[in-house]
């Protein structure tokens, strides 16, 4: 797709102030790396980064039955969730297999918000629409084009944020939300989570008002980063993206996931009847980590071998800037999966000898 044709974020031109490299993802254009992906790395592991993430899908679900279709169409359950707490979940087909991975928060009583990736938003939305169960009383608005979304992560993240808004920021605990709060001057949505491993937020303020929120960021001393390192840092932390780790052809216990899948409140959800034979037999394949004992870079597709049999490929990898490692996660048959076990990533046709770790690769406490 040309660039003429790529949607931009209503923070593409601060991008290209701050001389980003744009490139082509799940038909948008956006800005890859600024100063460098291991930079803007360590900034983030270090200080704090901030991304634009306008990208991402978001719909707000509202009316008395909001619960009730976020319940049929998504694996966790959602009245679980308090005001002002969200949690991540699935979108499964009737076989079991993921659509996406999402995440759900309660902004209030019949109102919630929902995030979806990037590639799966409009079909995210039409999904959730078309099975709108009959006799519901509930709206889907897509708010994507309307609205901006910024990521700020890192150790400094919450004092970058609490220098620019009044708002109680200490009592926002992990996953949960703060509606309708300012920041810069502005008014936003704002909540505790992000995709680096480490602690931050993510904002979600009116279109014309992300600019303004940005800058304010950036002037208070994150660093502007790319998608670039938002993959590394994603999969040091082992999160996983959707198209390569998961996707229609993954059942949620094979990708460690089952936590998601609530199966005890008796909800008639999408999919339960081949979730609950998946759990009853085990997953036959399961996704690990694998750690490179040498030098090597193992990446997506690459072959995973075990006594010179090929047994998986590799789902995502690459290299680990704060480890200074190969790392990669990929599915194995089950039996495999022992932390500890030795097996090999064909590397264009050179072996590279791995072994599976603990899941995630990086973690703060861990750092």
């Amino acid at each position: 797709m040309s660039s003429t044709t790529l949607r931009r974020t209503t923070l593409y031109s601060q991008h290209k102030a701050l001389g980003a490299k744009m490139v082509p993802f799940a038909d948008w254009e956006m800005p890859i790396q600024y100063t460098g992906i291991i930079e803007e790395h360590h900034a983030v592991r270090e200080r704090a980064g901030i991304f634009d993430v306008s990208h991402m899908g978001r719909l707000d679900v509202s009316g008395p039955d909001a619960a009730r279709l976020l319940r049929h169409v998504s694996t966790y359950d959602i009245a679980r969730l308090s005001t002002g707490e969200g949690h991540y979940s699935l979108l499964c087909n009737e076989e079991g297999g993921i659509l996406d991975d999402i995440y759900v928060f309660s902004v209030e009583d019949g109102c919630f918000i929902v995030v979806t990736n990037a590639a799966n938003a409009e079909k995210d939305r039409d999904w959730i629409i078309e099975h709108t169960l009959a006799g519901l009383d509930v709206n889907v608005k897509d708010i994507q084009t309307v609205t901006a979304m910024i990521a700020i992560q890192g150790p400094e993240a919450r004092e970058r944020v609490a220098s620019l808004s009044p708002a109680p920021l200490s009592e926002v605990k992990p996953r949960n939300c703060l509606d309708d709060i300012e920041i810069a001057g502005r008014r936003a949505f704002i909540s505790r989570t992000g995709y680096t491993g480490e602690g931050g937020f993510e904002i979600v303020t009116m279109a014309s008002d992300g600019p303004a929120v940005w800058d304010a960021l950036l002037n208070g001393g994150a660093l502007a980063c790319g998608l670039g390192a938002r993959d590394t840092l994603r999969l040091e932390a082992a999160l996983l993206l959707y198209g390569n780790d998961i996707d229609r052809t993954v059942d949620p216990f094979e990708a460690g996931l089952g936590w998601v899948v609530s199966l005890d409140d008796g909800a008639d959800f999408i999919g339960r009847q081949a979730l609950l034979r998946a759990k009853e037999r085990g997953p036959e394949r399961s996704l690990v980590c694998l750690l490179t004992e040498e030098n090597g870079i193992p990446r997506a597709g690459c072959a995973i071998l075990h006594e010179d049999k090929q047994v998986g490929k590799v789902s995502s990898g690459g290299f680990s800037p704060s480890l200074r490692r190969g790392i990669a996660m990929g599915y194995v048959p089950s039996g495999l999966r022992t932390e500890g076990t030795e097996l090999t990533v064909d590397v264009r046709g050179k072996p590279l000898p791995m072994r599976i770790v603990k899941r995630p690769f990086y973690s703060r406490k861990s750092a």
